[in-house]
């Protein structure tokens, strides 16, 4: 056998033979998309008012803090959202040239309204886009870790436009909605707090044991008030610095685990230069409660009993389900701002499975009745299409479950017509051989001239093609991507097969004949 015919044929070997290697078990190694396997559709929008107003609250608390550190007495007394401004009280003594630098430095770009008494501080409309861009952002980027944690393949989160609030998230096989929603909604925001007062059984008794007013470093804030058995009683009421110890952003692990009881909790470690600071503090005042507080209600408030070095426990009324979702949204990281659904959509798994019956049904009728077309209107080289074809469909699907490309309905769709235009490819060369032939050409002259004439076209609208395929993954979401990605790797599997394979199985007939008379075409 000529050395040119061997290489083909062994290159044509490896490439089927990897893609079956990488196929095999189709079940197994075919990620199927929401539409195919059933699962959620979720539509979220990002409140990004709340990180409007956390960036206000926290410029004010900055400046107030820092004020205090220079002698000056400030005191925040209002946050307006609507003007995006916070208003501080100002006494009349106050030097107003410390105060306009070290609103400078410590507020920078905030535009400055004085008053008698008071201080308008205005955030631009450029920092307010900015802002609402980064909680966006930022949401999108925890609800990709924290679904990644929980185990979803190929799920689909982005956002809804370049600068829309509005979150997609597509969740292929996963069964329990009301468990994913919480997972991707809850803030998750931890923090360490000193308590001050309490517990009391009602917020409005623990404001009057306080003469009536709050202080302004402090909150109350609700928790449960749980029986020996574990039983949730009802709730109580604490008294609790606003300053934080630490705060959830500074955990470096956290994991589920089982106390002395069996019960379940949540272990965490903190961060070094977290873990300093949590010890000194926790050694300084044993005897003393201190909050856990998740989303602005305190889990527990235990009585340190000795100095903890960083390492700690989350206790509290925890199923195991509980404290492991817990523990993903803390190794996640918390929210920016708080999530509200717009959109939700269940598939179950049944139609789902009906779709991919359909759908397989339709490609292998399509298949058949192209194949039977060609043998009918080529003859025997349509057998050879026919040859070409079968690989094709062998390395698009070899491809897909090598590079973990999920297979939605649109996808299949992809697949048909990559069928489609696999023959097409075969239809041109076989109809430029014909045109040789007619002319007096010789079989092998016919061949030769045939691909060499067609290739030129079929590079040219399979290019085009693959250009457009390219746009719908840039630019499409979910299914649209699905179509892409097929289309893509039908289009380059269909020029591999139509091209080359079909061009060595007619060398394969020719090889070892001196002359050929006729064709079969």
């Amino acid at each position: 056998m000529d050395s040119k015919i061997l290489w083909r044929i062994v290159l044509i070997v490896v490439v089927v033979g990897l893609c079956v290697w990488s196929l095999y078990p189709p079940g197994e190694k075919i990620n199927y998309g929401l539409d195919l396997s059933g699962g959620i559709h979720l539509v979220l929008q990002v409140q990004t008012d709340d990180a409007v107003k956390a960036e206000l609250d926290d410029a004010s608390q900055r400046l107030v803090s820092r004020a205090a550190d220079d002698g000056l007495t400030l005191r925040q007394i209002s946050t307006d959202i609507e003007d995006l401004s916070f208003t501080i009280e100002v006494p009349a003594d106050t030097d107003v040239g410390a105060l306009r630098e070290l609103a400078a430095s410590w507020v920078p770009g905030y535009k400055a309204d004085p008053s008698v008494g008071a201080w308008t501080f205005q955030l631009p409309p450029n920092m307010d886009r900015t802002v609402r861009d980064m909680a966006v952002r930022s949401s999108l980027e925890t609800i990709w870790n924290r679904v990644d944690q929980f185990g979803v393949a190929e799920p689909v989160i982005q956002r809804q436009g370049l600068e829309s609030d509005r979150i997609l998230v597509q969740l292929p096989g996963v069964d329990d909605p009301a468990r994913v929603k919480d997972l991707i909604s809850s803030t998750a925001f931890l923090e360490f707090q000193e308590v001050v007062g309490g517990p009391m059984p009602d917020r409005q008794t623990l404001i009057s044991s306080l003469g009536g007013t709050v202080p302004s470093d402090s909150e109350v804030l609700p928790g449960e008030r749980q029986g020996l058995d574990g039983q949730v009683l009802g709730l109580e009421y604490y008294l609790l610095k606003k300053a934080a110890i630490i705060s959830g952003q500074e955990l470096r692990s956290a994991r589920r685990s089982q106390d002395e009881y069996g019960q379940p909790v949540v272990n965490f470690a903190t961060q070094p230069h977290a873990a300093d600071k949590f010890g000194q503090y926790t050694g300084s005042h044993i005897g003393t409660r201190m909050a856990i507080v998740l989303d602005d209600k305190v889990i527990s408030a235990p009585v340190i009993e000795s100095r903890i070095p960083g390492d700690g426990r989350i206790t509290g009324n925890f199923s195991i389900e509980d404290a492991e979702d817990l523990a993903l949204k803390l190794r996640a990281g918390a929210l920016p701002a708080t999530i509200t659904y717009l959109e939700e959509r269940t598939v179950g798994p049944s139609l789902g499975h009906d779709s991919v019956v359909r759908g397989v049904r339709a490609a292998v009728a399509g298949l058949l009745a192209v194949m039977l077309f060609m043998l009918i209107y080529y003859r025997l080289s349509g057998l050879n299409a026919n040859v070409a074809l079968i690989l094709n469909i062998i390395i698009l699907l070899g491809a897909m479950a090598y590079f973990g490309a999920t297979l939605t309905l649109p996808g299949i769709a992809g697949v048909i017509l990559t069928i489609g235009m696999a023959v097409d490819a075969n239809v041109l060369i076989f109809e430029r051989i014909r045109e040789e032939l007619r002319v007096g050409k010789t079989v092998r002259a016919a061949i030769d001239t045939g691909f060499a004439r067609a290739f030129g076209t079929i590079l040219d609208a399979n290019l085009t093609t693959l250009i457009a395929a390219l746009f719908l993954f840039n630019f499409g979401t979910g299914p649209i991507k699905g179509f892409a990605v097929t289309l893509s790797i039908g289009i380059l599997a269909s020029v591999f097969t139509a091209v080359f394979v079909s061009r060595t199985l007619y060398m394969l007939v020719l090889a070892g004949r001196e002359r050929v008379e006729t064709l079969s075409i």
